[in-house]
């Protein structure tokens, strides 16, 4: 990213995590209240899920913070891949908080009970279920726009908190209109069983960024078309590779020129490719390896 984009991204993504602290904090009062109102132990295991969303959300905005940090010596690739680390917790704390919903779902299908002043506990649940959702939509499309891994996990987690909140009130509301309370932990249980399958996306989703996975086909087929296009007279180009951290995506590969170009026509040749990478790849950190026509494997050969 240019300087002020990259300045753009920053604040963007600090902004997005300190709402996320403060609305989870927010949120779990709620929660706690309509518990207390309600004696209801299905809304007591949603605020307690409300728990883990606030340390989720205190982890990213470490990892964030983190991740922003310059390159220096000891990382001279710079620091983003600090998210991936926050981006596995969340992912673990959404598989703890599934297992937790099932658990308690199990439990309430053995002790079926009913509750109190639901009507309030219902508007205190409704109000911060609603800013869950708004808070959810603001951290998954920051998170797109800036490519930040944290920033979309602590998304999803928030997320799958508004699904578990809503099977919460359905089932209990169900429950209470019909006065069959094993209701209750029967949606709960299909609510587990979605953030059982949210927790394992957003875990696969760390894995392979902290395992240096490639670009998609489709943006490395673009990269690899933005190339031919800008390497004249170059003969070709070969071992093209990626890898992403964070919001920054590596580049490298090898451009096979004349041997009797000279030092400078290869190094504006260089500077052609990059700028049609960057057409493409906003950010993209380049690495280009000039060879001799000796070192050509086909004229004209890609890949």
């Amino acid at each position: 990213m240019s300087p002020p984009a990259a300045q753009q991204a920053s604040v963007a993504v600090r902004r997005a995590v300190l709402a996320s602290v403060v609305t989870g904090v927010v949120v779990l009062l709620l929660k706690i209240a309509a518990y207390i109102v309600t004696g209801s132990v299905a809304l007591l295991s949603d605020a307690l899920e409300s728990i883990v969303n606030v340390v989720a959300a205190l982890a990213a905005a470490v990892a964030v913070r983190v991740s922003q940090r310059p390159a220096d010596a000891n990382h001279p690739f710079g620091h983003q891949k600090a998210e991936y680390f926050s981006a596995g917790l969340e992912g673990g704390l959404i598989l703890l908080a599934a297992l937790t919903i099932l658990f308690e779902a199990t439990r309430r299908f053995l002790e079926p009970a009913p509750a109190r002043e639901l009507g309030t506990g219902f508007a205190l649940s409704l109000v911060a279920t609603g800013l869950n959702l708004l808070l959810a939509i603001v951290l998954v499309r920051t998170g797109k726009r800036w490519r930040s891994p944290a920033l979309v996990a602590d998304g999803h987690h928030v997320g799958s908190d508004v699904v578990s909140s809503l099977a919460v009130v359905a089932g209990v509301g169900l429950a209470w209109g019909t006065g069959w309370w094993t209701i209750d932990p029967a949606v709960a249980v299909l609510a587990g069983g979605y953030i059982l399958w949210l927790g394992g996306r957003t875990v696969r989703s760390s894995l392979t960024g902290l395992m240096d996975e490639a670009v998609t086909p489709d943006l490395a087929a673009a990269l690899e078309e933005a190339i031919d296009g800008a390497m004249a007279p170059a003969l070709e180009f070969h071992d093209l590779r990626t890898r992403r951290a964070g919001a920054t995506t590596f580049v490298e590969f090898h451009l096979v020129v004349p041997g009797s170009l000279s030092v400078a026509a290869a190094h504006e040749i260089c500077d052609r490719v990059e700028g049609a990478i960057a057409a493409v790849l906003e950010g993209a950190e380049i690495s280009i390896h000039v060879e001799p026509e000796g070192e050509a494997r086909h004229h004209g050969f890609r890949t």
